[in-house]
């Protein structure tokens, strides 16, 4: 145990020597928290239920309202739209000034996105193929597809956002939450059709992306700004579920009338902006731990892989919960969701899927890293923080 303790504050303590002063580390924290609430939050409201030969998605928000604040911890995807804006921006601003074309930034950008997802396709092709030749239930099938490629969403959205960055890159973050306004007073106040909502996929993820282009814009320093977005985010989202009806629970909830996620509502991006507060509050506080060699590596780790553990985690999940079917039903992992028992035995459960995970990114790491390809493309700096001598981690 020495031994290893020894080890790991040596290769932290690499990593740390190997960061450029001028980095600013609170960004790769934020990132890091967003994609482990993520990941956590699916573990933990996302339940495949067997019944008889059949698997199905269920959720202890059905049937525990009451554990709705759960999902306010756990939804961090509004911190990953201000992150990724803060960065896309600031990225194609030193394109500009170093005389890169934007196809070729645009490029470069989207290949560390799409990076993982030919795997992850190449292998649910063939799941979904052979639980259809091997006379599967369709409803498993289609249960399982769903969930591995949920995911997807996220990327396209992200990916067009960022490629729109140029013409984003000064828009007032009211704009687009002035369209999520009308879209949802048309959709609930004058009966229009529900497709409408779906403006909002762009609209509702633009208002934390266009603050992090004004992070970027050194608008957000001061701390006036994260206290009125935490403020004033925190009470309009209070009053929306309060007495406009908007579901409390963050997330999907399977069976749900409405879902304040799919598509986004004004609850989730208010809701959204109260965490871009928090999140512009905290920045020095996690300056100062990032310093921490221990902190920072475990922060670069997850940096590194941040698209993989994002695009697997539910791969991991419906593995571990496959795997042991022949064993169940097992408390936590095949049961119904239906009580505080259930919650309490899922939470064992995390450390299994994380390992399952931990699998998954061993096995598509270079694809990660672009080693998928006959082309490699330019490694990650983040990598090349971990070889003595000539690391340095990336910028972002």
């Amino acid at each position: 145990m020495t031994r290893l303790t020894a080890a790991a504050r040596g290769t932290a303590a690499r990593i740390d020597a190997a960061t450029p002063a001028h980095r600013d580390r609170a960004v790769d924290a934020l990132r890091a928290f967003a994609v482990a609430g993520v990941v956590l939050g699916h573990w933990l409201v996302t339940a495949l239920v067997a019944d008889g030969r059949t698997l199905r998605a269920a959720s202890p928000l059905q049937h525990l309202p009451w554990l709705a604040p759960v999902s306010w911890a756990f939804q961090t995807l509004a911190v990953f739209f201000l992150v990724g804006g803060h960065v896309a921006t600031r990225s194609y601003a030193s394109a500009r000034e170093r005389g890169v074309p934007y196809r070729r930034w645009l490029h470069a950008r989207l290949a560390r996105l799409f990076g993982p997802v030919v795997a992850v396709l190449g292998l649910w092709t063939v799941v979904t193929l052979t639980l259809l030749l091997s006379d599967a239930e369709y409803a498993t099938v289609r249960t399982l597809v769903k969930l591995a490629l949920s995911p997807m969403w996220f990327l396209l959205v992200f990916a067009a956002l960022t490629a729109a960055t140029p013409l984003v890159a000064r828009l007032h973050p009211l704009w687009p939450l002035a369209v999520v306004l009308h879209v949802d007073v048309l959709r609930f106040g004058f009966g229009a059709p529900d497709g409408l909502g779906w403006l909002n996929l762009a609209a509702g993820w633009l208002v934390p992306y266009t603050l992090g282009a004004a992070w970027t814009r050194g608008e957000l320093e001061s701390r006036r700004p994260g206290w009125v977005l935490l403020g004033g985010g925190t009470a309009a989202t209070a009053a929306l579920v309060a007495w406009a009806g908007y579901p409390a629970a963050m997330v999907g909830v399977p069976g749900a009338e409405v879902s304040n996620l799919n598509p986004p509502t004004l609850a989730a991006v208010t809701f959204g902006l109260a965490q871009c507060g928090l999140a512009l509050l905290l920045r020095d506080r996690l300056r100062r731990a990032m310093r921490r060699p221990l902190a920072w590596a475990a922060v670069a780790l997850v940096n590194l892989s941040a698209m993989t553990v994002f695009l697997w985690h539910q791969t991991a999940l419906m593995a571990t919960t496959a795997a042991l079917l022949p064993a169940g039903p097992l408390p936590g992992l095949h049961t119904v969701p239906d009580g505080l028992g259930w919650a309490a035995a899922r939470l064992p459960w995390l450390i299994v899927f994380a390992l399952a995970l931990a699998v998954c990114g061993a096995a598509f790491r270079t694809w990660e890293q672009g080693g998928g390809r006959r082309r490699r493309t330019r490694p990650s700096r983040v990598v090349r923080a971990h070889r003595p001598m000539t690391e340095r981690t990336p910028h972002v």
